[in-house]
């Protein structure tokens, strides 16, 4: 058992306990929840989830749900670790799963047929974000241009790295001015 607690909200003001909705039972694995349980470091935050991002994973093909759904623990994990963050919003930019918070710029997160072996975490391309990231992670990550963190299907994704390039976007209008984002 996890010592944090997530409320979804649906769009329509309809709230569901965290166990009944899709991403509630899928998104956190037994060693994430040790390690966190162990850390201290879960929190509540509410999380504002538009359904048609459930339909989104739930398309996916069988072969990358879980990668996405894992991806998707990792971007809760690390806004539950940003002091003073309480609420994230789940909604769909281009058809994508996005993540939205008061204060961040948007991430994106989807893997696309033409690119059949990989998925990304997507960033606003104007921002100092991937640019920051390479500096800080240049030998961690595989970037795309200025708006992307790559993954392989077989890659291991390295979480405590990535959770410092989400906290960085979730918290990036409070961060921007300084040198490396706050990483």
């Amino acid at each position: 058992m996890w010592k944090g607690r997530i409320l979804f909200t649906l769009k329509k003001n309809l709230e569901i306990s965290a166990p009944k909705f899709i991403f509630a039972t899928n998104y956190m694995r037994n060693d994430e929840t040790r390690t966190e349980k162990k850390l201290g470091k879960m929190k509540d935050i509410h999380i504002i989830t538009d359904p048609a991002v459930e339909v989104v994973f739930i398309n996916y093909p069988d072969f990358i749900r879980d990668k996405m759904l894992d991806l998707r623990g990792v971007v809760i994990e690390a806004a539950k670790e940003i002091e003073g963050l309480t609420t994230l919003e789940e909604t769909l930019k281009w058809g994508e799963p996005s993540f939205l918070t008061k204060n961040g710029s948007t991430i994106r997160m989807d893997w696309k047929p033409k690119s059949p072996k990989q998925y990304a975490l997507y960033f606003k391309c104007t921002s100092r974000l991937v640019e920051t990231f390479k500096t800080v992670f240049h030998d961690t990550f595989v970037f795309e241009g200025k708006r992307a963190i790559v993954f392989q299907l077989d890659d291991r994704i390295p979480k405590e790295e990535l959770k410092y390039c989400i906290k960085a976007a979730l918290m990036y209008h409070k961060v921007k001015q300084l040198p490396t984002l706050g990483i």
